[in-house]
C-alpha cells in the first residue's frame, strides 16, 4: 500500500442523547430536551462511511466510549444513580462520536523526525467532553501503536484548551507532500467561550516537530464564534491546495491569506462572501462542516449535510460554484440529521490521517462487509429512542453497556478496551 488520506469516523454510540450540554453550540441548545434516536443516528453515520468507500476513499472507524463513565463519576464522589442530572448527563454523553475532536494529526512529511504525530485533545472547556481523552488515547494507541511510523502524545495540560483537528487545517500540493499546517485559535465571542487556546496550539506544533516557516497560527473571528462557530471547521475547511472558507471566518483574513500564499504558492482560496451566504445560514446548514476530499480521479468533492441542500442561499451558491471552473467539482449530500441536531456535521464525525494503511491496526479499517456486520449489531442492540429523563433508567444503562460490549467483542477489541 502507499500513503493516502484516511478518514476515521466516530461511530455514534448507544447513549446518544440531546441533553443540551454544549454552550455556544446552537443546534445542541435548540434541541435540548428532545428525544434522540441512537439507532438511526449510528446507521446514518455508517451510511456516510459507506458513501466514502464507494467514492473510492479509505475509511476507518473509532468506537463509541463506555458509558456511563463510572471512573469520572467516582472521581467526583458519586455514581450514576446518585449524580445530579447534569452530571449524569455529562457522564452519559456520546460526544466522542465527533472524531474531529479526538486529536490533532501531523503527517510524517511535515515532521522533522519523519513520523506521523497525533496529540489527543484534552477538551477541557466542556465538562461532558473533558473526560473523553483517556478512552480516546487508548484507541489511538491501539490503532497507531503497532508501527514506529507513529508517535501518539497525551493531552496538553489544563488550563490550555485543545479541541483537536476541528481547529486545525493542513494544505499541501498533495496529501503525501510536505504541507503547511494552520492552527486556528479563538478569543471569547459574545457570550460563548473560545474552545481552542493559542498556547495549546503552539504546544501541539512543538510536540509534532513542525517547521516554524510552514506553521501558521491564525485567530478565528470573534464574530464567527458569537454567531455559533464554536470550532473553526464550522466556517472553513481545507484539502490539499484548496482552502474553502467563509469571508468572516478569520480575525485578520488578509494577513492570513498573505502568509498562506507565501508558505504554499499554489494555494487556491475559495471564499464564500457574506453577501451571498450569511454566517447564520452557513452555521445553520453546516456548509463548511463538510468533508472536502480528493477523489481517485484527482477531482475534489464536498461531502456535505442535506441541510445545505435545504438552505436556498447555500445551495444556490454551491450550484454556481460547481458550474464554474473552480477546484471543487462535485457535491455529495449525506443524511446525518441526528448528529446535526446535536451540532455536528459530516466533518465533525471524522478525523483525517495521512498514512499507509498497512501501518494501522486493521481492526480500525473498514470495508463494506465490515460495515454490514457493524450495522447489524447497531440494528439489534442500539436503543431506538432516548429522552433526557431516561438517562437515570437502570434498564437503559444496562442496554447501553451491553450494546457496547457486543460491538467491541465482535471487533475483537474487548480485551483492549473494556474499562
Amino acid at each position: 500500500m502507499s500513503v493516502r488520506e484516511i478518514n476515521f469516523d466516530g461511530l455514534i454510540g448507544p447513549s446518544h442523547n440531546y441533553a443540551g450540554l454544549s454552550l455556544g453550540n446552537l443546534a445542541s441548545a435548540r434541541n435540548a430536551g428532545a428525544v434522540s434516536r441512537p439507532r438511526a443516528a449510528a446507521l446514518q453515520g455508517l451510511e456516510k462511511m459507506r458513501e466514502t468507500i464507494r467514492l473510492g476513499l479509505t475509511q476507518g472507524i473509532f468506537l463509541p466510549q463506555w458509558r456511563p463513565d463510572n471512573a469520572w463519576l467516582a472521581a467526583l464522589g458519586t455514581n450514576v444513580s446518585h449524580a445530579e442530572p447534569h452530571i449524569r448527563a455529562a457522564a452519559m454523553s456520546a460526544s466522542s462520536m465527533w472524531a474531529a475532536n479526538a486529536a490533532t494529526v501531523s503527517p510524517a512529511s511535515d515532521t522533522s523526525d519523519g513520523r506521523t504525530h497525533l496529540t489527543v485533545a484534552n477538551l477541557v472547556t466542556m465538562p461532558h467532553r473533558s473526560h473523553e481523552w483517556p478512552q480516546t488515547l487508548k484507541q489511538l494507541q491501539i490503532a497507531f501503536g503497532a508501527s514506529d511510523a507513529f508517535t501518539v502524545h497525551g493531552p496538553i495540560p489544563a488550563p490550555f484548551g485543545d479541541e483537536g483537528a476541528a481547529n486545525h487545517m493542513r494544505l499541501a500540493e498533495s496529501h503525501g507532500a510536505p504541507g503547511v499546517e494552520v492552527f486556528v485559535y479563538g478569543q471569547s465571542g459574545g457570550p460563548f467561550p473560545a474552545r481552542q487556546h493559542v498556547e495549546a496550539s503552539k504546544a501541539v506544533a512543538r510536540l509534532h516537530r513542525l517547521a516554524p516557516a510552514r506553521t501558521l497560527f491564525v485567530q478565528q473571528s470573534e464574530e464567527a464564534i458569537a454567531a455559533g462557530a464554536f470550532h473553526n471547521d464550522v466556517v472553513a475547511v481545507a484539502n490539499e491546495r484548496v482552502l474553502f472558507t467563509h469571508e468572516q471566518a478569520f480575525a485578520d483574513k488578509e494577513a492570513f491569506y498573505t502568509a498562506l500564499k507565501a508558505a504554499l504558492p499554489g494555494v487556491e482560496i475559495v471564499e464564500v462572501p457574506a453577501s451571498a451566504v450569511s454566517l447564520a445560514d452557513a452555521i445553520r446548514s453546516y456548509l463548511f462542516n463538510a468533508q472536502l476530499v480528493t477523489l481517485p480521479d484527482g477531482a475534489m468533492a464536498l461531502i456535505l449535510p442535506t441541510e445545505a441542500r435545504e438552505t436556498p442561499a447555500v445551495w444556490s451558491w454551491l450550484e454556481r460554484m460547481v458550474a464554474g471552473n473552480g477546484p471543487i467539482r462535485r457535491l455529495v449530500p449525506v443524511d446525518v440529521r441526528q448528529s446535526m441536531a446535536n451540532g455536528g456535521g459530516p466533518a465533525c464525525l471524522r478525523l483525517r490521517v495521512v498514512a499507509d494503511p498497512a501501518d494501522i491496526d486493521p481492526r480500525f479499517l473498514l470495508d463494506e462487509a465490515k460495515l454490514d456486520r457493524i450495522a447489524a449489531i447497531v440494528a439489534d442492540y442500539w436503543p431506538e429512542e432516548i429522552a433526557p429523563a431516561d438517562l437515570a433508567d437502570t434498564r437503559l444503562i444496562a442496554r447501553i453497556e451491553q450494546s457496547w460490549l457486543t460491538l467491541v467483542d465482535h471487533l475483537q477489541l474487548s480485551g483492549d478496551l473494556i474499562p
